[in-house]
């Protein structure tokens, strides 16, 4: 994506939740759980369009999103059958990065992309080095011989303690593999967002 003119711990605290998945950032919150500024403890009321646009940002954020490919996404999502934000979610926890980083092969959403677009990862048995990849029930995503020393995915798997607790994938830490198992659920997409306030944004 884009690079970011507003320091990371700024955004998270803006947007009130641990976008990039970094621990440090979970810490940020609980010592300062408000809004950047002079007027962030002022508990000042937002409009509607604000909280809208807000929800959208923190979604697109959190997956890695330039406007442009996060509208392309929401207008796909449209034209699927059922709920429209579930659509949306759905496609993005899908992707690539994300389950690289839901499986643990990654400490954070924006390394599992950039791990990917090294190519340090193959779908049933080839490589993909596409962030954005979509996954289907089935596929096996699983580290590349020669990046299974590499630190940082190392370190990541070590995080992992017991089985995962992500219902819709399955992972096995030594064969440094794991599967998509089937589309998430609402209830097993697990964050703290309101997809309907980004349906609601762009259906103004």
């Amino acid at each position: 994506m884009g690079k970011l003119n507003t320091p990371k711990g700024k955004l998270v605290r803006k947007l009130g939740v641990n976008i990039f998945g970094n621990p440090k950032f979970d810490k940020l919150l609980s010592k300062k759980g408000y809004r950047p500024g002079q007027h962030g403890q002022s508990g000042k009321r937002f409009s509607t369009y604000s909280v809208q646009l807000q929800e959208k940002q923190k979604i697109k954020f959190m997956y890695g999103m330039l406007e442009k490919q996060f509208r392309n996404y929401f207008k796909k999502a449209s034209q699927m059958k059922g709920e429209t934000g579930l659509n949306l979610l759905v496609m993005l926890e899908s992707r690539l990065d994300n389950v690289v980083y839901k499986l643990g092969f990654a400490p954070s959403r924006p390394s599992a992309r950039q791990l990917v677009s090294h190519a340090h990862f193959m779908v049933n048995g080839r490589k993909v080095n596409i962030p954005s990849y979509r996954l289907k029930p089935g596929d096996i995503i699983e580290v590349r011989d020669k990046s299974k020393k590499l630190d940082i995915i190392l370190d990541a798997i070590k995080m992992v303690k017991g089985d995962l607790n992500v219902s819709w994938l399955s992972l096995d830490k030594t064969k440094m593999s794991g599967t998509f198992v089937n589309y998430p659920e609402r209830q097993e997409i697990d964050l703290t967002v309101n997809e309907q306030l980004v349906v609601e944004y762009y259906s103004r």
